[in-house]
């Protein structure tokens, strides 16, 4: 695994109240984890307003705006489970957050590989009740 996803990269049952608090959650490990500037949560933030990061199957992944790029030290990947969900918009809850950074046009690639895990609804409940981080992991081991 390469360090775009390692354990400090990962929470496990989190409790956000919305919408903007996961996000902002999301923001704060990428910035602890030396992927951002802070400056990125705002463009997070952002993008969310242009459109929603919502994915289906109880996945968002917020990232930053493309102008945010500036802000972007190292491409990365954080992960939090939040298996009592959190409204992006009506009758669409989250329980992962897949949060992203990606340095030049390593984003594109980095959520196509999000994508196809996130594709199918029995891998992402698997995420959301794992019990471990190296269980989560495992289902990510290709995406570096």
């Amino acid at each position: 695994m390469s360090t775009i996803l390692n354990d400090q990269n990962i929470v496990l049952k989190a409790e956000v109240n919305n919408k903007e608090e996961a996000i902002r959650l999301t923001g704060k490990l990428l910035v602890e984890n030396g992927y951002v500037e802070p400056d990125y949560i705002e463009k997070m933030l952002e993008r969310e307003e242009l459109t929603s990061t919502y994915m289906g199957n109880y996945v968002a992944i917020p990232h930053g705006t493309e102008d945010a790029k500036k802000s972007v030290k190292e491409s990365g990947i954080v992960i939090i489970q939040v298996p009592g969900g959190v409204e992006f918009a009506p009758g669409s809850d989250v329980k992962l957050l897949i949060g992203i950074a990606g340095k030049g046009d390593e984003h594109l690639e980095l959520l196509s590989k999000i994508a196809i895990v996130c594709s199918a609804e029995e891998n992402v409940m698997g995420i959301v009740n794992a019990s471990s981080k190296e269980e989560i992991m495992a289902f990510f081991e290709d995406v570096e």
